[in-house]
């Protein structure tokens, strides 16, 4: 599982000379927190490329009653490069996470720029098989794993997320009432679901069976982990 990915951003793969010629392509955009830059079903074919901030990729499930994240992108990734390609309703909503700036392009002038420039294309294409093995992943472990161990596979991949990350590990300033050693996520219990594609009981249990094992503490939208081992152990189906 993995909702980060290990890819390149698209904006760093380019050329100095190719991120200009993109860039120029469009217009910077700023978004407020929760704000959707693209919103799934809809009929719009741009792209954004990510400058600043974070945001989350997510589709409905349950007939749109939850909603299942499938990814989180930061500065540099592009999004909305499948709708502006082959011009069909988006299939997932882009929402930020917090105060967000992105570069906008029609999908008009992206499929032009694409169509004279054949790297850049490449760079697209590889970015679709990636993302698209990802989310066969995904869902491979939708089905396969418990609810405890995709939680402790989560818990594991935001705490090792770089201080600039969306979900920054904060060993040195944990909330009150926690202890100072080991990372803290900084996540509600609902955001925590939504990521793993569980419901909030079924991750309000899975945290419960984490306390009293003492690898994990719990505070106000955060879990602080105390034992990585054993947490990892969980994540690749071994029990105590």
């Amino acid at each position: 599982m993995g909702l980060l990915g290990n890819e390149l951003a698209f904006a760093d793969a380019l050329t100095a000379q190719e991120r200009e010629s993109v860039m120029e392509l469009g217009t910077r955009k700023r978004y407020p927190a929760d704000a959707h830059l693209m919103t799934e079903g809809d009929r719009s074919s741009h792209v954004v490329i990510i400058l600043r901030g974070w945001v989350t990729v997510s589709v409905a499930m349950d007939r749109g009653a939850t909603r299942l994240i499938l990814g989180l992108r930061g500065p540099g990734e592009l999004l909305g490069e499948m709708a502006a390609l082959d011009r069909h309703p988006r299939s997932a909503t882009v929402r930020a996470l917090g105060p967000t700036e992105a570069q906008v392009i029609s999908g008009d002038a992206f499929r032009r720029y694409l169509a004279l420039h054949p790297r850049v294309s490449g760079l697209v294409i590889r970015q679709l098989a990636f993302r698209l093995r990802s989310a066969d992943q995904e869902r491979s472990a939708l089905a396969s794993l418990t609810v405890l161990q995709r939680l402790a596979s989560r818990l594991i991949e935001f705490s090792e997320v770089e201080p600039s990350g969306p979900y920054t590990p904060s060993a040195g300033h944990p909330p009150p009432g926690l202890p100072s050693a080991g990372p803290v996520v900084r996540l509600a219990q609902d955001e925590l679901a939504a990521t793993i594609g569980a419901t909030r009981e079924a991750v309000a249990k899975a945290l419960r069976l984490l306390r009293g094992q003492n690898i994990v503490r719990t505070g106000n939208r955060s879990v602080q982990i105390v034992d990585s081992d054993l947490l990892a152990l969980l994540a690749a189906g071994h029990h105590e």
